[in-house]
């Protein structure tokens, strides 16, 4: 009775895992997003203001409309939590990041120590002293991202090299990633791969 219990509950997952998998491609055959490969990969453009501190444009000046992308609005968010707490701890401040009102999917933060990563390979990341996670329950949905606090000495443009060259946005066997952001604000490090929207 074990056995067959054991066995049902094996088929039943298995089932869920191929659906979700069809589900997502069939919505990839029937949308296209246009020049992917422009934002794959690439930081957000750097407006430097006299805090020194790099943020992207969040609206048009034309419509007035808010022509950020999910990646690009986390960003955001992230510069604003660091200027109010630059010792904020990275949990903190994914906590905050996966709860807010752009992530329409239940997510989750976990700790990270320095090695294998989820969404990097076999490309070990190595050199931060404090690191979280913050991602999708649901594991069909393309997004994975982390904030690292870096130790001293660690160079900031190196340990953001070794992300984007590790970095895979199809780390997830059904789905990926429309758009890679790697950004810091001082030893700060954020780091997410995302669909450009979440509404579609």
């Amino acid at each position: 009775m074990k056995k067959k219990l054991i066995a049902a509950i094996l088929t039943a997952g298995m089932c869920l895992s191929l659906v979700a998998c069809g589900t997502n491609d069939a919505a990839d055959n029937n949308t296209e997003t246009e020049n992917v490969a422009d934002t794959e990969m690439t930081p957000t453009e750097n407006n430097t203001e006299d805090t020194g501190v790099d943020t992207p444009a969040e609206e048009d000046s034309a419509t007035g409309e808010d022509q950020a992308s999910l990646g690009q609005s986390l960003y955001n968010m992230f510069v604003n939590i660091v200027s109010e707490n630059p010792d904020a701890a990275s949990a903190d401040i994914a906590s905050e990041l996966i709860g807010s009102d752009m992530i329409l999917f239940s997510g989750d933060t976990m700790a990270v120590e320095p090695g294998l990563l989820t969404g990097f390979g076999n490309e070990e990341i190595t050199g931060f002293e404090d690191g979280t996670m913050f991602a999708p329950i649901i594991g069909s949905i393309p997004f994975v991202g982390y904030i690292f606090t870096l130790g001293d000495d660690t160079d900031v443009d190196s340990f953001k090299q070794m992300l984007s060259d590790g970095a895979n946005p199809r780390w997830n066997i059904c789905t990926e990633a429309d758009e890679t952001v790697i950004e810091n604000v001082g030893n700060k490090v954020f780091f997410v791969m995302c669909p450009i929207s979440l509404e579609d």
